[in-house]
């Protein structure tokens, strides 16, 4: 089979490896007929992690199950179904509650070295009880590899920064996941979604969705809006250590700051002292996939929550070096790629 893997920073290829075999009896393998590359691809792109060996890439995926294990039930060979990105053993209290990351064994990202990638042919997906779901009828192939991972991160993102109903909101990025981030704080209720990146077409398309475009300045902009007190939460979309700083400083006292953006490994500087001084609230998550399902499916079903204009570029699987290339650019024109094998 065809897999995009990476070799250091900034070394995408297009490798032939082995089709993948079961993975044990609750396991399936899916032929992936659409893929997607995810911000927090770029980290690897970009060498913010260290590469020891070639990783095939990719956690975003759609396809048709071609073989099952005896012990799966839920799916079966010729259903169209979305895997999780996050997975778990399927088995455990934690993953009972259908969040992933609670996983006693400990959660698994496709993609990151510890199972494979996404962006490839065929996909071998363990516990495929847990990890996968039939497309519902009426969601579109852009819908349901978003429920993959970035709308329901930018869900999760929104749920967990605790938006009063009529308050204030502050989008940090606005990219994929900031995008469905801030389209998931105006459905649960903010008056007003403050939508900050320096890059202006970004700011324009978020504008296009019910957003307020900010210039990039954080603190002044959420200064502004809220007269002087801060914003009643922050959803911080990039991870880096500017936008979690001024996350913490553009935030009302008694406010919620809500993390999705992936950090790199090195450590942050945490400002304990201001944050307890003003009674801040810090949650950080990645998303507990399979948990949002049954929330946001209806709610695309029924055309009330909408993610047209996500996705801004279609390439082919044979074409990921420059699909990366153009991610990384992080331009206006290209906010999300959507891979065809």
């Amino acid at each position: 089979m065809r897999s995009v893997v990476i070799d250091g920073p900034g070394s995408i290829r297009v490798d032939t490896r082995p089709d993948p075999e079961l993975p044990g009896a609750d396991g399936a393998v899916v032929e992936v007929t659409a893929t997607a590359i995810c911000g927090s691809d770029l980290h690897f792109y970009e060498g913010d992690y260290p590469i020891a060996d070639p990783v095939p890439l990719g956690h975003e995926a759609i396809g048709t199950v071609v073989d099952v294990g005896s012990q799966v039930n839920s799916v079966r060979v010729g259903d169209r179904v979305m895997v999780s990105s996050v997975a778990g053993c399927g088995h455990c209290a934690g993953c009972g509650t259908l969040d992933p990351i609670r996983c006693h064994s400990g959660p698994q990202i496709f993609g990151s070295g510890l199972l494979g990638g996404a962006q490839s042919e065929l996909l071998a997906v363990p516990g495929a009880d847990f990890q996968l779901a039939r497309i519902p009828e009426g969601i579109v192939d852009a819908e349901a590899l978003l429920l993959t991972d970035n709308l329901a991160t930018g869900w999760a993102a929104a749920l967990r920064a605790d938006i009063p109903v009529g308050g204030t909101v502050a989008v940090i990025g606005l990219g994929a996941v900031g995008l469905c981030a801030a389209r998931s704080a105006l459905f649960l209720g903010a008056a007003t979604v403050l939508g900050i990146d320096p890059v202006r077409e970004r700011r324009e398309r978020a504008a296009l969705m019910g957003v307020s475009p900010a210039e990039p300045s954080t603190t002044a902009a959420a200064m502004e809006l809220s007269d002087g007190r801060g914003v009643d939460a922050v959803i911080d979309a990039v991870g880096s250590d500017t936008t979690m700083s001024d996350a913490l400083t553009a935030v009302r006292p008694g406010g919620t700051v809500s993390v999705v953006g992936v950090h790199d490994l090195q450590p942050f500087p945490f400002p304990a002292l201001p944050a307890l001084l003003r009674s801040v609230t810090l949650r950080m998550t990645t998303a507990p996939v399979q948990q949002t399902w049954p929330q946001l499916v209806p709610l695309l079903q029924s055309g009330r929550l909408s993610v047209d204009g996500i996705f801004t570029t279609e390439m082919a699987l044979d074409d990921a070096a420059d699909a990366y290339r153009a991610v990384a650019a992080r331009s206006g024109d290209v906010v999300k790629v959507l891979l065809t094998p």
